[in-house]
């Protein structure tokens, strides 16, 4: 068992063993039709905390060759499948989280160096009479040509480099190379695999990493209900732990993503499992999203106001939907020609949900809501509590028009503003309702 190459079943087992595991194994069956065909090439991009590195532990401990995983995977859903043992510990898997070398190198090009040595030195020891080459891409081509044994490649966090170098193409530039060289057209490769948040980055009209079949927050393919818990999972598990249903639909429900068949299209529910998973754990429902998310980070896209981007949200704070096109988006975090450039990121983010139907974004929740409330209460008070005010927002708080209202005294709406040079806070609260 290597730390990359083949690494085992530890982290995959850590997630069965826990109080609350949901089965999205049947994602494998997926993958298994993907294998060595033009489909091989996946990258599913969803928010932080929706089951994408869990997804990815249980493909390498499903594929890895250096395992015996038969045992891990009895009794949940894919052990049901036709293709369940046809592929059950064939392939060498590397398994590889590009936050972690980023993390600990200064640069991209350390990075890439980083990255490089460390697979080169597990294949050395996993076929010392193949590894004469200091260059990855020549020594996996060896290893194929002479053992006839391909690769399976899982990438986490593929996209934290358009994250943290948001502003350096070049560096951007030398990273979708390396991944182009390393993955495209190779007959090593059986299966590549990438998550992260951001789909694949686009250069003018094209795409160094053009191979790549995307399953994203506005397109989300065949890959719909595999990552976050899907509506049915949700009740099961509020029936289990005792908590309400619909509060916590109210809570945490709200990514409506489309699957496309032959038979039909289904619309999926999907919950944050983050949330879910916490709420249900402490009995409790709240913001649990932000522990990992800061409202600031929404804050800095608001703040532009591009094309009356603000007003947008508060539209959408007020339970309104927003007419948006999302083809113009770059694919990262900085190229921003429209105020809808910025509403499809911040549905890539997790902040709003698309409806591929109507074209339109919404804020899917009241946790997510919650966000925005934070992010607005520390910007420009009097605008802001003007227009939500205007807006009527105190109205969500009430319910559906058909439900009774949950609360029935004052609403109130609080702003706090920030002077940077005189470092004092200010507040301001009125009524709303």
């Amino acid at each position: 068992m290597g730390i990359y190459l083949n690494p085992g079943t530890i982290e995959f087992q850590e997630s069965i063993n826990s109080e609350i595991y949901v089965d999205k194994t049947m994602l494998i069956e997926r993958t298994n039709a993907a294998l060595r065909t033009k489909q091989k090439y996946m990258c599913i991009s969803r928010p932080r905390r929706f089951g994408k590195s869990m997804a990815a532990d249980m493909l390498a401990a499903y594929y890895g060759k250096d395992n015996d995983s038969a045992a891990l995977f009895d009794g949940l859903e894919i052990s049901h499948s036709e293709t369940f043992s046809t592929h059950l510990n064939k392939y060498n898997v590397f398994k590889i989280n590009m936050q972690e070398f980023l993390s600990m190198t200064q640069n991209v090009d350390e990075m890439l160096k980083v990255l490089q040595k460390r697979l080169l030195k597990e294949l050395k020891y996993k076929y010392p009479e193949y590894v004469d080459s200091d260059n990855l891409v020549f020594v996996m081509q060896d290893i194929f040509s002479y053992t006839g044994q391909s690769f399976i490649i899982l990438i986490d966090e593929w996209d934290c480099l358009f994250r943290e170098y948001k502003e350096d193409e070049e560096a951007q530039r030398k990273y979708l190379d390396f991944l182009r060289v390393w993955l495209k057209d190779k007959a090593y490769i059986a299966l590549a695999y990438m998550t992260g948040i951001l789909p694949v980055k686009k250069y003018g009209t094209h795409s160094a990493l053009n191979m790549f079949i995307e399953y994203s927050m506005t397109d989300p393919g065949n890959m719909a209900e595999y990552f976050g818990f899907a509506e049915r999972e949700v009740e099961s598990l509020c029936v289990e732990y005792g908590m309400s249903i619909e509060e916590t639909k109210a809570w945490y429900n709200g990514y409506g993503l489309y699957s496309h068949n032959k038979q039909e299209d289904i619309l999926y529910s999907i919950y944050n499992p983050k949330s879910v998973v916490e709420a249900m754990l402490r009995h409790r429902f709240g913001n649990y999203w932000n522990q990992t998310e800061t409202y600031e980070a929404l804050k800095i896209y608001i703040q532009m106001n591009m094309d009356g981007l603000k007003d947008a949200i508060i539209e959408m704070l007020a339970g309104n939907s927003v007419r948006i096109n999302i083809g113009t988006f770059h694919n990262d975090m900085t190229t921003f020609a429209t105020r809808d450039d910025i509403l499809t990121l911040l549905v890539h983010l997790g902040y709003l949900t698309y409806d591929v139907e109507k074209e339109s974004v919404r804020i899917p929740n009241k946790e997510v809501a919650q966000e925005y409330i934070n992010a607005i209460s520390t910007m420009d008070w009097k605008e802001a509590i003007s227009q939500i005010k205007d807006k009527k927002y105190a109205l969500k708080f009430q319910g559906k028009l058909e439900e009774q209202p949950k609360y029935t005294g004052r609403i109130l709406a609080v702003g706090i503003g920030y002077d940077k040079q005189t470092k004092e806070h200010s507040c301001k609260v009125e009524v709303l309702e």
